[in-house]
């Protein structure tokens, strides 16, 4: 067996992309990373959650926030947040938010900060779905909730003062894969017409058996095992070969349809592969579709190093898309 200089086997060596060297550091510094999950760490790391105070999401005020209630699929009532900017009463275009967590943690309220800069610059209302968590409530109730959510939106809009005809859908992580799946739903279901759908590094393939999740095991974060483990809440009892496209977008025979989509991800993470095939599928059935591959990026690097060039510039990527989109 050879040997590296420094004694490790080199069939052990496993080659990845480098991290960028802003997200290396965040991620030697980081005392709360989630690189793999067990289920049974799934309650510490709910307890771990920190709710952001009312005055950071309205930042300070120029944001007026209301909470509405709408009732899922099997008649479960479901909150969802909504923002908009204070000196606004016109029908505004909106973004419907759904938060990451692996399926397993997180609330309506977790990036409501950054989204209430993007509203302010935008001009648009944000609306946050409080979809039910998993293993407690494994697919379809998430999905339900989603969809539910969003069919709410758009019927409600002229009493919300917002526009129906513009109306985004964005998810990140795992919420950019329950996105996914409500663009699907609406799609073959003749739900809302949307404007477009922003999915940031969407969990969007059950199978987790991509060169990149094999390559990223057990390095930066969200790991395959921490994958499997949101998965296995998420789907339940569910058959691995009878998994719907609806909970896993990635199996979906066909991606036409689906309305402009923005998709970016991280080179140096367990999504990268699923989320750069999801791109291709959507072009090779005729769809827009813009892809972005952050160079060293780990997964949710952009909160993990905010102030990095490279996060900065995974934001101003997708306020542009936004604008384009809604200059359209």
């Amino acid at each position: 067996m050879q040997r590296s200089p420094h004694g490790t086997r080199v069939d052990d060596v496993v080659a990845r992309p480098p991290f960028d060297p802003d997200v290396l550091i965040a991620l030697g510094a980081a005392d709360d990373l989630v690189v793999s999950l067990s289920p049974d760490e799934i309650p510490q790391l709910r307890a771990r959650a920190v709710v952001p105070a009312p005055a950071e999401y309205t930042l300070g005020g120029r944001l007026l926030v209301q909470e509405h209630v709408a009732r899922s699929a099997d008649g479960t009532p479901l909150r969802l947040v909504a923002l908009r900017p204070r000196d606004r009463s016109d029908p505004l275009p909106v973004i419907y938010h759904v938060h990451g967590g692996g399926m397993v943690v997180g609330t309506p309220f977790d990036v409501l900060p950054m989204l209430a800069e993007v509203a302010l610059d935008l001009g648009a209302a944000i609306v946050s779905v409080d979809y039910r968590l998993a293993p407690e409530h494994a697919y379809p109730a998430p999905l339900d909730d989603v969809y539910a959510g969003l069919v709410w939106v758009s019927e409600h809009a002229e009493g919300l003062r917002l526009d129906p005809d513009r109306i985004i859908l964005q998810g990140v992580s795992a919420g950019g894969g329950l996105a996914a799946g409500a663009a699907l739903a609406s799609r073959d279901r003749g739900g809302p017409a949307l404007l477009g759908q922003m999915l940031v590094y969407p969990m969007l393939d059950h199978r987790n058996d991509s060169a990149s999740a094999h390559q990223m095991a057990g390095a930066g974060t969200w790991d395959r095992t921490a994958n499997a483990t949101g998965w296995a809440a998420y789907l339940g009892e569910l058959p691995g070969d009878e998994v719907p496209a609806y909970a896993s977008p990635a199996v979906a025979d066909d991606l036409s349809g689906l309305p402009p989509t923005f998709i970016e991800v991280g080179s140096a993470e367990t999504f990268r592969d699923e989320d750069v095939d999801y791109a291709r599928r959507i072009w090779a059935a005729g769809g827009d579709a813009e892809l972005h591959v952050w160079p060293g990026g780990a997964h949710a690097f952009d909160a993990l190093a905010p102030d990095a060039p490279l996060s900065h510039d995974a934001r101003l990527a997708r306020m542009r898309w936004l604008h384009r989109l809604l200059s359209r």
